[in-house]
Formats: C-alpha cells, sequence, structure tokens
C-alpha cells in the first residue's frame, strides 16, 4: 500500500509545472541539459522535482542554500537516473552544501598498523547512510565543461548508486545476477590496466585517481562515460558498454555532432 502511494505522489510531483527560474538555471549551470533529446529533457524535469520534493539541503560554512543550488546539484544527479527504474538513491537524506573545497579531519590506518591523523581537503564525499557533501564551486565548475571529464556531482552520485548494495566496492545493484560476471570481467581488467599504466608512470585516458578503490573506479569512469563517451568507447569498447546497459543511455549520440568527448 505504502509502495503505491508513494507512486502515485510521485506521478502528481512530475505532472507539475517546471518553474521557468529553475529551467533558466539549467540554462545558466548545466550546458549537458542542451544535448539531451525532447523526452530526455521532460523525463529529466520530472526526477528533478521528485528529488527536490525528497531529500533536503543544508548549507555549510555560513553558505545560503538558494534554489539554484538545489537545481542544479539535483539535475546532475538524476542524469544519471534516466531510462533507469529508480527508487531517488533511497538511502540519501541530505546534500551537504559548502561554498567551496572544505577540510576534514581524518584518521587513516598505515601499514604496519600505524594510525595516521591529518586534514584533508576535499570536493565531495558519499556516505553510506544519509548524505552527499559538495563544494558549490566545484558543482559549477564541473558543470560548466561538458566534456572535461571531470564532474564532483556525477562522482559523489555513482558512489551512491554503488553504495545501494551495502558497501562501494565497484559493483552496483545489476539487474541480473548473470550480469556481474561480464561487470566484474571488464571493470575489473580496465581496472588492473590502469593501475598498471599509473605504476609505469604512463600518461592515461581515464583519471588516474581511479586506481584508489575499485568503487573509486567506478566513480571515475561514470564522470568519463556521461562527458568523454567518444574516447571511452573508442578505446574501452567493453567498458563502455557494460556502462551503457547499467545506465541505459548512450551518451556518445550526444557529442555527435560537436568535436569534444
Amino acid at each position: 500500500m505504502f509502495h503505491l502511494f508513494k507512486s502515485g505522489r510521485r506521478n502528481e510531483i512530475k505532472e507539475r509545472p517546471f518553474p521557468p527560474e529553475w529551467l533558466a538555471f539549467l540554462a545558466k549551470n548545466m550546458p549537458y541539459y542542451a544535448r539531451l533529446s525532447a523526452d530526455d529533457q521532460a523525463e529529466l524535469l520530472g526526477h528533478i522535482q521528485i528529488f527536490l520534493d525528497e531529500k533536503s539541503f543544508e548549507g555549510c560554512g555560513n553558505l545560503a542554500v538558494t534554489d539554484e543550488i538545489r537545481v542544479t546539484i539535483a539535475a546532475q544527479a538524476c542524469l544519471l537516473l534516466l531510462h533507469r527504474e529508480t527508487d531517488y538513491y533511497p538511502d540519501l537524506e541530505s546534500i551537504l552544501v559548502y561554498p567551496s573545497t572544505y577540510v576534514v579531519h581524518r584518521t587513516r590506518r598505515a601499514p604496519g598498523g600505524i594510525e595516521l591523523e591529518g586534514d584533508e581537503a576535499r570536493l565531495g564525499e558519499s556516505w553510506v547512510r544519509g548524505a552527499v557533501v559538495l563544494a558549490w564551486d566545484s558543482v559549477l565548475r564541473g558543470a560548466a565543461d561538458v566534456s572535461d571529464g571531470h564532474n564532483v556531482v556525477l562522482h559523489e552520485f555513482a558512489h551512491q548508486l554503488d553504495q545501494g548494495t551495502g558497501e562501494a566496492n565497484g559493483a552496483p545493484e545489476l539487474p541480473g545476477r548473470s550480469s556481474y560476471s561480464a561487470w566484474i570481467k571488464v571493470l575489473g581488467a580496465d581496472y588492473d590496466a590502469l593501475v598498471a599504466q599509473v605504476h609505469d608512470l604512463h600518461k592515461t585516458d581515464i583519471d588516474p585517481y581511479g586506481t584508489t578503490s575499485p568503487a573509486e573506479f567506478f566513480a571515475v569512469v561514470t564522470e568519463t562515460f556521461f562527458e568523454k563517451p567518444k574516447q571511452l568507447r573508442r578505446l574501452h569498447p567493453a567498458l563502455y558498454e557494460q556502462l551503457q546497459l547499467f545506465y541505459q543511455q548512450d551518451p556518445a549520440t550526444r557529442f555527435v555532432d560537436h568535436a569534444a568527448g
């Protein structure tokens, strides 16, 4: 009964007129929106309205949260949901937004069991339960260039999809059990190849940060898939195919008439 109520409520929200001032924010801050087909644009607008209805935003570091901030972040987060059955990041409750790069104090265990403490500057992070944290200036910078392969919102919300299985391990929930063998084989091979390239100090076409862990590799290649799709399809066709199957999108078609990507 609750599922039917939630579904009906979401359908009602999707039918609401999309505020013109919100469309202006998309035109100003998210040029990727113009690359979408008319059907995809309409679907994205519906997703944005549901996302904003169900998630809370909190400003940190004296940042006042505005509709521009909310819409710009929601639009990029919902890009990952197009064409897919979705429950809108069900474990996510809040998006915490800092004005710029923020610093966290962290403790990490070094080899030998030694604990090291220190401050770490961050542009964003995704918590397993409850929250995504973002730096607003990095959100704008990532959205402004649709073909540089760097987008902090896509990165952190890819982590949210990955964490939907309970932990971030580079294997999000896939359509069926049979899908995992191909996923692990393909992404595992490309991950190992990237690690080897970085180890040998070779130039890489995928962000070297992806060598941090399989989870970071998935988040990094998600950025590449959406923003440098033609390059990814050309150099990593099997990887592109797996991401295309997962996201149910073919972003390379959005770059046909553009040199970038």
